[in-house]
């Protein structure tokens, strides 16, 4: 199935023999969920992936070319995901496929079609633990990468923070799919050595009209709070189901859950003081320009919707890894990506002026160190980040910042525990 990639550097490089008039474009496949439960996360991921696009284009281009996407959307849903990436891969012969969002659809997109076909997959969101499994078993041959820390991690830091808000008690509603049931094992692992009590575990699946009889089960024991493991529009469904049913309105949360969407559609009183964990940032000139120049460019979206930051860092280098590569290669871009995060290069950070700046050093043979919207960003051998975790509350129907949790202190929670 690799075969085509020789046809894919010369569609990419039109421009060496077409009309001097006649620009050329270098197209990157995008697999986003635009529609259904975590539609607002792909909605957001792809605005922030065009703008880092933009602004390479802006600096003038990569190879010659400018960055296109052809982006489609996998309606949070793994067999059309599965189907819309075979198309960019095998009729498109896209050379990266940024996406999904959710892990429901990047694993079958990884597992199915970029894998096999040797094309490169970066997720900006997808935190399952079987991510890193697969690269760990040798099933990627290193075309996955994520900028999103594992659940693995996330569920350790929630059940420490649980436990430091005085969450001692609580049910867990999960969403059944692999994000979900990852997420509820790490958490609840950690949760109990650290002496919570769990009285209830429910999954439930997606897009149903209600979840009475699931929240009926998760009441089962008298929690003190619940544990919602969701994405925005289900999960609003459980919460509503949940505060009606007489609920106590103690909540902790997932990352996906940090929405304006979720926060209205149960309305902010029934919210307050809800706590909830998500992959944090360390600042950086990089998280200062996009929150600067983010909504006006993706027509309102807030700047911290989920997935936003870091999937224009996704964006950034995939872009900056195919001038590295100097072909659209895939396995010369796969190569690439590690060397536009060099711990030795030059910073850059995000921006026209900055990137115009990393493609001058990328020309000279000089190394770079992309410094992203979410931080440093370093890939291990499984194409892993590590980061901090925010801790954030709901107050006053907006989510505020209560505190951060490095990767150390999850490590240092982690090796008490052994």
């Amino acid at each position: 199935m690799k075969m085509f990639k020789t046809t894919g550097l010369a569609t990419a490089l039109l421009c060496a023999t077409a009309l001097s008039t006649q620009a050329c474009e270098i197209t990157i496949g995008m697999v986003m969920e635009l529609t259904g439960p975590a539609g607002a996360y792909g909605q957001a991921g792809a605005k922030s992936v065009e703008m880092a696009f933009r602004d390479l284009n802006e600096a003038g281009g990569v190879l010659g070319c400018q960055l296109v996407t052809d982006t489609r959307d996998s309606q949070s849903q793994g067999n059309v995901a599965v189907d819309q990436a075979t198309q960019l891969v095998n009729i498109k012969q896209v050379p990266v496929v940024i996406g999904g969002i959710i892990s429901s659809v990047s694993i079958p997109i990884l597992t199915s079609v970029t894998a096999a076909a040797g094309v490169v997959q970066v997720s900006p969101a997808s935190s399952s633990p079987t991510l890193t499994q697969l690269s760990r078993d040798g099933k990627t041959d290193g075309y996955f990468f994520r900028t999103i820390t594992s659940d693995a991690l996330q569920g350790i830091a929630a059940a420490k923070y649980a436990m430091d808000s005085g969450l001692t008690k609580l049910a867990i509603v999960h969403v059944n799919n692999d994000f979900g049931l990852n997420l509820m094992r790490e958490f609840s692992a950690t949760y109990e050595k650290l002496g919570g009590v769990i009285t209830s575990v429910t999954p439930y699946n997606e897009s149903q009209p209600n979840y009475g009889a699931e929240v009926t089960a998760a009441m089962a024991g008298e929690p003190e709070a619940l544990y919602l493991i969701s994405y925005p529009v289900d999960g609003a469904t459980v919460a509503r189901a949940w505060i009606s049913q007489g609920g106590p309105q103690k909540f902790l949360l997932n990352d996906g859950m940090n929405s304006t969407d979720f926060i209205t559609a149960v309305g902010a009183e029934y919210l307050e003081g809800a706590f909830g964990t998500s992959s944090g940032t360390t600042e950086t000139e990089s998280t200062k320009y996009f929150y600067a120049n983010y909504e006006a460019m993706s027509g309102g979206i807030a700047p911290s919707a989920p997935a936003a930051d870091r999937s224009y860092d996704a964006g950034a280098i995939v872009g900056l890894a195919v001038a590295k590569a100097g072909s659209t290669e895939s396995a010369a871009i796969r190569d690439a990506v590690r060397s536009v995060v060099d711990p030795a290069g030059e910073v850059i950070f995000a921006g026209p002026e900055e990137f115009k700046k990393a493609l001058a050093l990328i020309a000279e043979g000089k190394a770079i160190n992309y410094q992203g919207v979410i931080g440093n960003v370093a890939f291990d051998q499984y194409g892993d980040i590590s980061g901090p975790f925010r801790l954030w509350q709901i107050k006053g129907g907006e989510v505020v910042t209560n505190g951060q949790m490095t990767a150390e202190d999850v490590a240092g929670v982690k090796a008490s525990l052994q």
